[in-house]
């Protein structure tokens, strides 16, 4: 068993903001999401998930969620999910799309262990003992990026939870959780229709 205290990579969060050409956040900031159903503030982890962060706030800055729609509710009895996505023929996204990558559109997977100094890339976790070291983890109001592959994350595509899913815990990057208006992500979760978000900070 590997233990999260010596896990070592020679990848870190500054080679990412290179390679993806944005500068990296290293502190956490606050954005405004502003709905049909009400706003809500989300702190995101720029801390811990310095690339997650990094290009959410690119995201942001191109407009690529401006007027967007949460695309898909999933309401289960223990399963909530609120996802959130992009406009494809967005120009900016275009843009980025040609220079990231020309077949898909991927970040790494960052997860941050409560040991280690830096984030672990491409590294999703396997043995389930290993969740206890984790910094973040999916409580009720916790923002995620959409799993593109095994251990690569969308650039662009976002999901909240509801409610605690440790099960979901080191398989995707968690760079935020909603501090104020809870609520307002609850009254979407329980609506049939989707809801435009405009994403400001």
């Amino acid at each position: 068993m590997v233990q999260a205290c010596i896990y070592k990579s020679k990848i870190d969060s500054n080679y990412y903001c290179q390679k993806l050409k944005f500068s990296c956040i290293q502190s956490n900031k606050v954005v405004n999401f502003k709905t049909s159903k009400g706003d809500f503030e989300v702190k995101l982890f720029g801390k811990d998930n310095p690339v997650t962060v990094s290009n959410f706030l690119e995201n942001i800055d191109n407009n690529i969620y401006k007027n967007k729609k949460f695309y898909k509710i999933i309401n289960y009895s223990q399963i909530r999910f609120i996802h959130g996505g992009v406009n494809p023929e967005n120009k900016s996204y275009l843009e980025r799309k040609q220079n990231l990558n020309k077949t898909s559109q991927t970040i790494p997977l960052e997860i941050k262990f409560k040991e280690e100094i830096k984030p672990r890339y491409n590294y999703q976790i396997k043995n389930p003992n290993e969740t206890s070291n984790l910094v973040n983890t999916f409580e009720s109001g916790s923002i995620a990026m959409v799993k593109s592959g095994k251990n690569k994350s969308s650039s662009t595509e976002f999901f909240f939870v509801t409610t605690k899913i440790p099960e979901l815990d080191g398989r995707y990057s968690i760079f935020g959780k909603i501090t104020k208006g809870l609520e307002v992500l609850e009254k979407i979760n329980k609506e049939d229709y989707i809801k435009a978000v405009l994403i400001s900070n």
